[in-house]
């Protein structure tokens, strides 16, 4: 079962979440938890991961702004406000608030994972644990920004089908050094049905403009905010370095590590149950909160 839940986000903004499975009992004790894609991703990606924590938890996950089924921001708004890193945090803030899922797990995939410890560091009553799933806190800078922007000038859109996407992501984007079946999968299911083939669910133009809002920036010092249980996790050829991620954990106060062989950027594709394996472990320990 599958059930859609409307969220009011900032400024107005309808966001979709998604329950994959019935709810547990809410006489439950083990927190909830919102999972939070990454940018140009969607809700049904953690799909997966959604189904085994379902079991024991409730678990929602959200389409973020201009993502999936949720809106996009409305036109003639100043773009670096409503899709900026407040707007984003904002929503999760309003989706853990408004879906009774405090004291909340937050579990985020790179950009989702910069706004749930944003979230966490800004408001530590909300959130009982994160886990940071392949994000740098480093600055990636104006050279990386730059590279996005002739990327998707690269897109051949529309694709003649969903196939045809899966497989251009996975083997045949100049970007891609070796066939990578969970990248293919990912995008695959950003595309939907258009009039003349298959094109993503979002725009590409807000992707930048997204992105533009956290590249420059290093957030090394949000993360330091964070106190509560926090697993940050890389893929062995991900885009998070070892190097930075054992920062990472030693800057957090109850910081720890998790690497998953074989895996890239989107390891819940790539390694489900290593990742599962990692992630598991990490959940049971957090203890139920006071009632």
């Amino acid at each position: 079962m599958v059930q859609r839940i409307d969220v009011t986000g900032a400024e107005g903004v309808r966001l979709a979440a998604w329950q994959f499975r019935e709810p547990v009992p809410e006489a439950d004790p083990r927190p909830g938890v919102l999972l939070l894609h990454g940018l140009m991703g969607r809700a049904s990606h953690w799909a997966g991961t959604a189904h085994w924590l379902g079991e024991r938890r409730r678990v929602v996950a959200l389409d973020q702004r201009g993502h999936g089924h949720s809106d996009r921001p409305p036109a003639g708004a100043a773009p670096h406000t409503t899709l900026g890193r407040e707007a984003f945090v904002a929503d999760a803030e309003a989706a853990v608030e408004q879906l009774g899922l405090a004291p909340v797990t937050l579990i985020g995939h790179s950009m989702g994972a910069l706004t749930a410890w944003q979230l966490a560091a800004r408001r530590p009553d909300l959130v009982e644990a994160l886990v940071i799933c392949d994000m740098r806190a480093s600055a990636l800078g104006a050279a990386s920004q730059r590279e996005w922007e002739d990327w998707f000038h690269l897109w051949p859109l529309p694709f003649p089908t969903q196939d045809a996407a899966r497989r251009w992501f996975g083997e045949d984007d100049p970007r891609v050094e070796r066939p990578d079946p969970g990248r293919g999968a990912f995008f695959a299911e950003v595309m939907h049905e258009s009039a003349d083939g298959w094109r993503p669910l979002f725009s590409r133009r807000q992707m930048l403009t997204a992105r533009e809002t956290w590249v420059h920036d290093a957030h090394w010092e949000e993360l330091a905010q964070v106190r509560c249980p926090t697993l940050v996790v890389r893929g062995l050829d991900g885009e998070l370095g070892r190097a930075e991620a054992q920062e990472m954990v030693r800057v957090l106060p109850a910081g720890r590590y998790a690497e998953i062989p074989d895996a890239g950027h989107y390891l819940h594709y790539d390694q489900p149950a290593a990742w599962r394996a990692v992630l598991e472990p990490f959940l049971d320990d957090i203890p139920a909160p006071a009632p």
